[in-house]
């Protein structure tokens, strides 16, 4: 059964720029997962510093791989300090 996320980044306005190139190295390294099916992140329009990021994985066990690989250490890592306030993400399946 495929896995949905989608999730919310506010980032410190001084920092944008910052987390724009941390967050495209780990879109670069995501995509290249085997269980990665969609990963795409967008900036919201109206509010500075918001991003989002729609993923899709075909399984949990290729999310957990996801969620646990090097790459994604070390974006926690660096993105942490250039967050404006805690990641929100939403887990789900498809309805319809």
């Amino acid at each position: 059964m495929t896995i949905y996320i989608s999730a919310i980044i506010h980032i410190k306005e001084n920092y944008i720029m910052d987390a724009i190139e941390v967050l495209k190295k780990m879109v670069i390294e995501t995509r290249k997962e085997d269980g990665c099916i969609q990963y795409d992140l967008y900036e919201d329009h109206r509010n500075k510093g918001v991003f989002f990021l729609h993923e899709a994985w075909k399984s949990n066990e290729d999310l957990h791989i996801h969620q646990t690989s090097d790459h994604m250490m070390s974006f926690r890592e660096n993105i942490t300090p250039l967050l404006e306030s805690p990641n929100k993400v939403y887990v789900g399946n498809q309805l319809f």
